[in-house]
């Protein structure tokens, strides 16, 4: 939130209860009320070259690696190790955010952000979301959108 305060960003912010430990982005969803499609979360992977990259895809579908590596010139990309978020990004897992990581890695935004108004994305702890506009997001992470994300 500091960094869409400083950055003059209109954002809301939502607040969910985690106790049960439903924190996977379909049970944010229904806790916040949302549409599952506009409800995104963040992935982080590491390419053959040994690059992070971020990828921002909606909540009831999967990265598609090969569409991903591809959207980023990679031979492949894999989802980095839970032990491996926190090193990588200052987040953990459950609570990773696009806006906000310890370095600006190359991020990639599903190309279904387009056809909404705005998104849901992760508030940078468990329990905290905000919902900015697609175009907003992609400024603030320097992002692109590609077609990455498949149904499971």
């Amino acid at each position: 939130m500091r960094i869409l305060d400083k950055e003059k960003v209109p954002y809301k912010f939502y607040f969910y209860d985690h106790e049960d430990g439903a924190i996977d982005g379909v049970a944010v969803a229904r806790k916040l009320n949302q549409n599952v499609e506009q409800v995104f979360k963040t992935l982080v992977t590491k390419g053959a070259s040994g690059a992070f990259y971020v990828f921002v895809v909606p909540v009831a579908k999967e990265l598609h690696l090969k569409s991903a590596a591809k959207s980023v010139g990679e031979k492949s990309v894999e989802m980095i190790h839970v032990n491996e978020i926190n090193r990588a990004t200052g987040y953990i897992r459950g609570g990773c955010s696009p806006i906000g990581m310890k370095k600006l890695y190359r991020t990639v935004v599903d190309k279904s952000c387009e056809a909404l108004p705005t998104i849901i994305v992760s508030g940078g702890k468990i329990g905290a979301q905000v919902e900015v506009s697609p175009q907003d997001l992609l400024r603030l992470v320097q992002g692109t959108v590609a077609e990455i994300a498949v149904e499971p």
